[in-house]
Formats: C-alpha cells, sequence, structure tokens
C-alpha cells in the first residue's frame, strides 16, 4: 500500500477504499486492547451511576398582573398633576421581560434567599447552613481555624459579613447560577414565567426555590410600588398637618369672639382677630379638601401600582428526580473507553509512519 504512486496529490476511490480496509484490519488485528478498554470504560460507568446521587428539580411557575396604562384613573391623574402633584401612572418598566428573569438569577437576590430561615430537623437554620452541611463543608472546615467558627444566621445582616463570608456565599452563589437555577418562560407567547432549582437534595431544592419567589416577588412589588407609596406618605402628612392648622383655626375664632362677646359697636377694631382667624379657617377648609382628594387618589393609584403576583404551581413533594442510569453509565463508559483508545491507536500509527 505505501508504494501506490500518487499522482498531482489526488487519491482515486480505489485506493481510498483500500486504505479504509487496511485501516480495517489494524483496527481489527488490536481487537484485544479495544475490547478490554471497553469493558474497563464500562465497569468506571457503572461505577459512576451507582456513586452519583440523583438530582431533583423544584419548579414554581407565577403569573404577574401589572396594570400599565391610565385607564379609568386616566382623569383623575390628570387633575392631580394640574395642582403639581406626581401620583405614578407610568407603572416603570424596569422589571420587565429579561430583566425580571434577570432579577431571579442576581446575586443579591440569590444570597437574600440563601439568608432565609428554614425548619430542618427542628432547627431554624438558614438555606446558606443547609447548603453547607449538605456538602459536607463543615468537616473540611474543622482543619481550619479560619473557617471552623464560620455561621450564617438566619436573616443575618449582609453588611457585617466577614470577607471569609463573602467568599463563601460567591461560591455558593457560583455554583447555584451554574445550571441549578433556571429562570424563564417555557413560550414566549404564554406570560407564565416558570423557577427551576435542581439539587442533590430534594428538601433543599423545594425550600430555596420557594423563598427565592418569596424575597423576588417582595422586592419586585416594593419596588413598583415605591413611587406611589413616597407620594402617598407625603399626601397623609400635609393632610394631617393642615388639618391640625385648621383645628387651631377654629380654636382662634371661637376665642376671639369670647373675647369680644356684647362689644360697643363703636370698637370694631377688637373683631379683627376674630375675622383674621376666619380667613384662616376658609383657607385651611379648601386646602384640606383638595388635599382629602388628592390623597384618597394616591390611594387608589398605589393599588393600582401595586402589582398581584400570582402563583400558579409550587414545587410538591416527591420531586422529579433525574438519575443516572446503570444501562446508561455502561453504554456510555464502554463507548467512550473504546472510542479513546481508537483515537490513540490511530494517531501513534501515523506518527510512527511519519517517523519512517
Amino acid at each position: 500500500m505505501d508504494n501506490i504512486p500518487l499522482q498531482s496529490g489526488e487519491i482515486t476511490l480505489k485506493e481510498l477504499i483500500l486504505k479504509i480496509k487496511e485501516w480495517y484490519k489494524y483496527l481489527l488485528s488490536k481487537w484485544k486492547i479495544i475490547v478490554l478498554a471497553g469493558i474497563i470504560g464500562a465497569a468506571l460507568g457503572l461505577t459512576y451511576s451507582l456513586i452519583k446521587k440523583p438530582i431533583y428539580t423544584a419548579t414554581l411557575s407565577f403569573a404577574l398582573e401589572d396594570e400599565k396604562s391610565g385607564g379609568g384613573l386616566g382623569s383623575a391623574l390628570g387633575l392631580a398633576s394640574s395642582f403639581g402633584l406626581d401620583l405614578g401612572g407610568n407603572g416603570g418598566g424596569i422589571f420587565t421581560g429579561t430583566n425580571l428573569t434577570e432579577l431571579f438569577k442576581s446575586r443579591s437576590m440569590v444570597e437574600k434567599t440563601l439568608l432565609s430561615p428554614v425548619i430542618l430537623k427542628g432547627k431554624t437554620i438558614s438555606l446558606a447552613e443547609m447548603y453547607i452541611q449538605i456538602n459536607n463543608w463543615r468537616n473540611v472546615w474543622n482543619e481550619k481555624p479560619q473557617f471552623a467558627s464560620i455561621k450564617f444566621f438566619p436573616n443575618a445582616n449582609r453588611q457585617k459579613f466577614t470577607r471569609v463570608q463573602d467568599s463563601i456565599m460567591g461560591v455558593i452563589y457560583k455554583n447555584l447560577s451554574q445550571g441549578l437555577l433556571s429562570v424563564g418562560q417555557k413560550d414566549k407567547k404564554v406570560a407564565i414565567i416558570n423557577i427551576d432549582v435542581s439539587s442533590t437534595n430534594e428538601l433543599f431544592a423545594k425550600y430555596f426555590c420557594e423563598a427565592l419567589a418569596k424575597q423576588v416577588g417582595g422586592f419586585y412589588v416594593d419596588t413598583k410600588s415605591k413611587k406611589a407609596r413616597i407620594n402617598m406618605a407625603i399626601l397623609e402628612r400635609q393632610v394631617d398637618s393642615i388639618r391640625r392648622e385648621l383645628n387651631g383655626a377654629i380654636t382662634g375664632v371661637a376665642i376671639a369672639n369670647d373675647n369680644t362677646f356684647n362689644l360697643n359697636p363703636a370698637l370694631n377694631v377688637r373683631r379683627a382677630p376674630s375675622a383674621r382667624r376666619q380667613v384662616d379657617v376658609q383657607a385651611n377648609t379648601v386646602i384640606l379638601t383638595e388635599l382629602v382628594k388628592q390623597s384618597e387618589l394616591a390611594k387608589v393609584t398605589l393599588r393600582k401600582e401595586t402589582p398581584l403576583i400570582q402563583v400558579i404551581d409550587r414545587p410538591i413533594l416527591p420531586l422529579p428526580k433525574e438519575r443516572f442510569g446503570k444501562a446508561k453509565g455502561i453504554l456510555m463508559g464502554g463507548f467512550l473507553a473504546g472510542f479513546l483508545v481508537v483515537i490513540v491507536i490511530v494517531v501513534r500509527r501515523l506518527i510512527d509512519q511519519i517517523l519512517k
């Protein structure tokens, strides 16, 4: 075969067939090595399938109801703006579409979720502590003084964490974000968002999935309605302030009238304080009336700006699990090992031919 001349660097069909037959015979002569490698690979695949823990997946689905247009409040909001009051009504679009799904996977939301309390074996611990126990990190930390005393208490102040605690939280977040946490819509035509959390521990997957939905839901509602809540609080303080002024003016009118009771008509100057107080009463009454209207309107706007997060499906035990089957391990291990040995044999023969 090595003596077959090649013209113009081209190879004919006959030569190609002969080459294939030659390689086939050569590999067939090495069948013992290939079979042995396949058996070893199958054994390794079987061993892996036995020691590989099953993966549990917790799924939570929810829908958002968020009014964005003014609707029947359009004229009312226009009236409020004419008085220089901004009651919201724009809804905001910072957490729409992909922004909302990315919010679920953000480090801030994941870390706050990890500090949520859960009850495990009668004790209240954080999800971060539960994750550490599941992965047996404490067994390694006990040999290192800087890690032995580290604890992650439920609802702990994240701002007071040490550098070591920050690094541990970063490792947990990295592990969760790399394929274990998935958020998105199964169909773009359906406005239902699914949260999938995978873990080798069934309870952790369920608890983390529910806690993440609760954490992000609360943050989302607070952020979307923040502007309306601030405006309503300002209006309520103004209403209370004007009401106090009005009550004071009414009391002042009564006092002034008492002081001028049976006053000589020739001494009208004594009635000036009562008249001024009466003007204050009338002015404060008008202002208070308008502010009460705007305050009630702000309450309606706050209800409008507060989105409704409706949970459709929650993770229910037992969770679906994915196990690496024995048959799959044997087939994949045998095939990969045999394939790698064939590659090594081919490469070695090509190198020998080049060096000759």
